[in-house]
């Protein structure tokens, strides 16, 4: 999937997290800021990345503050940011797009 444009999806609140995603031409880039990073700054790199890939996206700078966000969570508001991005009108068949 292109991604097109600056897109984010997710909040600053505790359990949740915001990705920020924009274009770029380098590959995939992850920067990635929690409170917990060296508990799980791993995990959620693995989690975000793997979204990313089955989704398609093969160029893009993502930016993820964790505030304590759940896998489920971080996949969503992932693929939010990527369908936003995108500017994907087709229906989109929430959680079906990525397993």
């Amino acid at each position: 999937m292109e991604i097109k444009k600056t897109a984010v999806a997710g909040t600053l609140e505790s359990s949740d997290c915001m990705v920020t995603i924009e274009p770029s031409a380098k590959g995939l880039e992850l920067d990635l800021e929690s409170a917990v990073i060296r508990q799980y700054g791993k995990r959620i790199a693995e989690v975000a990345m793997e979204t990313l890939g089955r989704l398609g996206v093969e160029n893009a700078r993502v930016s993820i503050v964790d505030k304590g966000a759940l896998d489920c969570t971080i996949k969503a508001r992932v693929e939010c940011a990527v369908m936003r991005s995108a500017e994907y009108e087709g229906r989109i068949g929430w959680g079906g797009v990525i397993k």
